[in-house]
């Protein structure tokens, strides 16, 4: 997950160029449906075989553990974060979590206008508690450098302040001399330092940012550290920024909205449900123990290959989703309104929608992308944006080969759809499209979607499994693989693409519904 697929999101350019609310008839989206199931069990049946016939692989040992012995099956458990949150650390997390929802309720009740401090004093015991006073000074070390430069209120020292830090975790030598600093050897520590330094000092630039947006006087030092150390955000985020963080926390309306319990507690119990349906698919198809037999993946079929791409998205979307779920909902419980879950990977067909993780995607826009970009309609200036943009998440990630390769691919997928769209915005093709119909249109820029979609699949399959893997599946549905397997693949895609179109045009017009048709003329019948 640390991997994050992120792209700043620009909707309006697509959505309402295409003609959002136009209709497809019935019938031909019952066959888009058929089509899509039908080929999802097809993919499906390969993988589950594969799996099976390979569950006591020599190369499986490592990450193909014991599960469901009554029923004769292993568990994929090649995800080390999964793992930690759901089994090995599981009570851990859940203890930390409930102890902060206790007493963030209790001082809430007795002293809503110290409840802020109450969230940083209780995140600051327990990153004391788990990680010792050493990693509790640098990460206070890192706070006082950021507000120092904060108190001069010029974005360019706190960008350049913010930047060097984040550096010093992700270099070397900078960040083997910190991660020396905090004693002990449990297996997570190396997880919770990263994690928590990095996402520390994402807070902190905010923090900074926001003081320099501040017309009158400076935000105190208190309000940083309560802000950086509220825990469900500590370790693991998601980025809430200073702005919202601050005003909601200060609160002290504490009163629930019509039924928000009760879609608090859906939420909780549909990320259960996640986690089940998760834990059963992993004892069935070991999506992530195959991308690394590269022998194996060698014999697979062109469409178990597309099915493992598309699959392992999938899964860290759900991961994600279900992750930060969990947290978001206990932050809801504390009045907070925090970042939303990612999109499904399904749901998205534009680079310029495509994230993992909401609240660095809201970072980025705001202090870097929408900030240089301005309204992103000219070509140089979203160019400059989107450099600067992935610059800075290339120094988020950690930099090395691969990262670099998949920041160059998604910024150049980002800028190539502004090109392709202002392209087509010129006569006599913007001429040509106006005359061929809105239901014509929308499946021709389908058309163009279910390639772009495979695109934004092989860019960030990268990230989570390797270049080789990659590499493979872009030979096999390219090359190795034209026309059968290209055309019939990208006619699946087709089809799932105008079904994602057919429920933004369905939301489209729950929000702005269309006006209804004057009756005779516009003029009202006679009673």
């Amino acid at each position: 997950m640390w991997l994050i697929a992120f792209q700043p999101i620009r909707l309006q350019v697509y959505r309402f160029t295409m003609g959002i609310k136009t209709a497809l008839p019935r019938y031909e989206l019952y066959l888009y449906t058929a089509v899509l199931a039908v080929a999802l069990i097809w993919a499906g049946s390969w993988i589950f075989e594969a799996s099976s016939e390979n569950a006591n692989r020599k190369s499986f040992k490592e990450s193909v553990k014991p599960g469901w012995h009554y029923f004769g099956r292993k568990m994929d458990a090649a995800d080390f974060e999964w793992v930690m949150w759901f089994t090995t650390f599981r009570n851990h997390i859940l203890f930390a979590l409930v102890g902060h929802v206790i007493f963030a309720k209790i001082f809430s009740l007795v002293a809503p206008k110290h409840r802020s401090l109450v969230f940083g004093v209780y995140g600051g015991l327990a990153v004391l508690v788990t990680m010792g006073w050493t990693f509790l000074a640098l990460v206070l070390s890192h706070c006082i450098i950021l507000y120092s430069v904060a108190i001069f209120k010029s974005k360019w020292m706190c960008f350049a302040a913010g930047l060097c830090t984040l550096a010093s975790i992700k270099l070397e030598p900078f960040n083997s001399w910190q991660e020396a600093l905090v004693t002990g050897s449990f297996s997570l520590q190396d997880i919770l330092f990263y994690g928590g330094c990095g996402f520390s000092i994402m807070r902190c630039m905010s923090f900074a940012l926001e003081n320099c947006e501040k017309k009158e006087g400076n935000y105190t030092f208190s309000d940083l550290v309560k802000y950086n150390f509220y825990l469900p955000f500590f370790f693991f985020g998601p980025i809430m920024t200073f702005d919202r963080f601050h005003a909601q926390a200060n609160n002290t309306q504490l009163i629930r909205k019509e039924r928000e319990m009760w879609n608090i507690t859906t939420k909780a119990l549909l990320h259960l449900g996640g986690i089940l349906v998760v834990d059963v698919f992993f004892h069935y198809l070991y999506i992530l123990t195959i991308p690394s037999d590269m022998k194996l993946v060698a014999k697979l079929s062109d469409w178990s290959l597309a099915g493992l791409a598309y699959s392992n998205l999938v899964y860290d979307w759900v991961k994600s989703a279900v992750m930060f779920g969990v947290i978001n909902t206990v932050a809801m419980l504390d009045h907070l309104d925090p970042p939303q879950p990612p999109k499904c990977i399904t749901m998205l067909y534009v680079f310029a929608e495509t994230h993992f993780d909401r609240g660095i995607n809201d970072w980025l826009c705001k202090y870097v992308y929408d900030y240089i970009g301005g309204n992103h309609d000219q070509i140089f200036k979203e160019l400059l944006a989107t450099i600067c943009t992935f610059g800075i998440t290339t120094l988020w990630l950690g930099p090395c080969e691969l990262v670099y390769i998949w920041s160059f691919f998604n910024c150049f997928g980002l800028n190539f759809e502004l090109w392709v769209a202002k392209f087509f915005s010129l006569p006599p093709l913007s001429t040509i499209e106006s005359a061929m119909g809105e239901a014509m249109s929308r499946r021709i820029r389908g058309l163009f979607n279910a390639a772009n979609f495979w695109a934004i699949v092989l860019y960030n399959v990268l990230s989570l499994n390797s270049l080789e893997f990659a590499k493979m599946v872009g030979r096999r549905l390219i090359f190795k693989g034209f026309p059968l397997s290209t055309l019939s693949v990208l006619l699946v895609t087709y089809c799932g693409v105008q079904l994602v179109k057919e429920r933004e045009r369905q939301q489209a017009l729950l929000e702005d519904p269309e006006p209804a048709k004057p009756v005779d003329g516009g003029k009202e019948k006679a009673e």
